[in-house]
């Protein structure tokens, strides 16, 4: 069965960083658009951020902009979720979604549930 594999989580104090990667498995995560969402316990998933299958474009929710950001190693099949100044707000499951919704050429990181590629999560936990 053809998913994605999110590694990187863990457990950080606030203000720490973390590094999330995504990888396809079965087939080449390059040929998609890929987004991040989360969810915190207790609460509805958030999409958070996206990046177009080119590496050209970048969304990125305004609870995470300025402090994450998303870059693709097509070579390595492989997406990254750089999260800087973490809060504890961040706790929760990230998950990585491949073949990502587009509009007018643009990934729309809220669309995670059309995604075609799922994968299991991550869990990042954010003490403060």
């Amino acid at each position: 069965q053809l998913h994605v594999v999110e590694s990187g989580g863990g457990t950080v104090q606030a203000g720490g960083s973390l590094r999330l990667s995504c990888t396809g498995s079965g087939f080449t995560l390059d040929n998609y658009a890929v987004g991040w969402f989360r969810q915190a316990p207790g609460k509805g998933r958030e999409g958070i951020s996206c990046i177009n299958r080119s590496g050209g474009g970048t969304k990125y929710a305004d609870a995470v902009k300025g402090r994450f950001t998303i870059s693709r190693a097509n070579t390595k099949n492989t997406v990254y979720l750089q999260m800087n100044n973490l809060e504890p707000d961040d706790t929760g499951v990230y998950y990585c979604v491949g073949d990502l919704p587009a509009v007018q050429g643009m990934c729309v990181p809220t669309a995670f549930n059309k995604a075609v590629y799922w994968g299991q999560g991550t869990q990042v936990t954010v003490s403060s």
